[in-house]
């Protein structure tokens, strides 16, 4: 009698996938782009330090589904960063990887077609592409590290790394991130609560050892050193905000006796918007007012931002995706982030050297 399979039940097909190394052989990281994403995580570090008295704002797409809007909303971006490096360090927001609560598009790694064919090779080669463009342009550049291995194809190009609310709890994450080359921000769980990114910050500053895989595509066992960058992210959650001058007293004494670093980034899209895309610039107000008032441990904020405004569902037929327009979350237009920043630096200008 034939003996039942008790291996890979409900697995149809494996596909082998190029490896880190291949891909980098393919779209290789140049020396002098190399430097640019040196420096630019060096001025991160430097804000985290306290050495630097600007404020980094991760700007940009809620997710990359359109390589030339992309394109198109880093010119744009580049040039604003250039206006008002003089108190904001613009980072752009990057996001190829999506979570979802149920279902839905997972993002332009997973599935850069739109259409469920889930070519991620292609995905993986489009996303590291757009990278190596962008930091050539000098801008630096961020993510959401959603999946533990897609960080050995592109990480190489990212300046600031965020772990998201979904996944901040993950011990797999927060091994991963210990080992990333970049500053990580932890937001707050999807309750709103703070002990799991506080939880994390602990966990990510020592080092680990865990199942991964090498640049080589080789399953692994990876020894990490742990990563002295990380931060809180406040994103608000279950409908409550947690960007007002109370809850970031409140996180800021939440680490201090944790014995963590008290450095804050405020999210001023999802629960702290109430999911309004519009609310955005009113959080990003009260953040300035709370920086104007003497706050010293806000060393960020992040906006979900596009070309155009809103979003819009994908249809089967992708000529009629209108372009610039979010397909994940809503995003404020260019106008109106370029609008919002630009007043953020006058009313920082003169305040933020004071905090050094």
């Amino acid at each position: 009698m034939a003996i039942p399979s008790t291996e890979n039940v409900n697995i149809s097909e494996y596909q082998t996938l190029i490896t880190p190394m291949a891909l980098k052989e393919r779209l290789p990281l140049h020396g002098d782009t190399a430097d640019i994403v040196t420096q630019n995580r060096q001025v991160i570090r430097d804000i985290l330090d306290h050495k630097d008295p600007r404020l980094f704002m991760v700007v940009g797409p809620c997710s990359i589904h359109d390589v030339d809007a992309a394109l198109d909303y880093a010119e744009r971006l580049k040039a604003l960063a250039e206006e008002v490096q003089d108190t904001l360090v613009l980072v752009m927001r990057v996001y190829f990887e999506k979570p979802r609560t149920s279902t839905g598009w997972k993002g332009l790694i997973n599935d850069p077609d739109m259409n469920d064919s889930f070519r991620i090779e292609e995905g993986l080669h489009t996303g590291r592409r757009l990278l190596l463009k962008l930091s050539a342009m000098g801008l630096p550049t961020s993510t959401e590290a959603l999946d533990p291995i897609s960080p050995q194809y592109l990480h190489d190009i990212i300046t600031w790394s965020a772990i998201g609310a979904r996944t901040t709890e993950s011990q797999t994450h927060r091994e991963m991130s210990s080992g990333l080359s970049s500053p990580v921000g932890f937001k707050n769980g999807t309750d709103g609560g703070l002990e799991v990114a506080i939880n994390a910050m602990k966990a990510v500053s020592s080092p680990h050892r865990f199942l991964g895989i090498d640049p080589e595509g080789k399953v692994s066992i990876v020894h990490t050193k742990g990563n002295p960058y990380a931060h809180v992210v406040l994103r608000g959650g279950n409908g409550i905000q947690n960007y007002d001058a109370d809850s970031v007293a409140r996180c800021e004494a939440l680490c201090v006796k944790a014995g963590v670093s008290s450095n804050i980034m405020i999210d001023c899209s999802h629960a702290n918007s109430n999911k309004d895309h519009n609310r955005q610039p009113l959080v990003l107000d009260n953040v300035v007012d709370q920086i104007m008032a003497g706050n010293k441990s806000i060393i960020g904020v992040m906006i979900e931002s596009n070309i155009n405004a809103g979003r819009q569902d994908i249809p089967a037929d992708h000529s009629q995706l209108q372009y610039g327009v979010s397909v994940t979350d809503g995003c404020i237009d260019w106008d109106t982030t370029a609008a919002c920043i630009r007043q953020a630096r006058e009313r920082l200008q003169d305040i933020l050297p004071a905090r050094v």
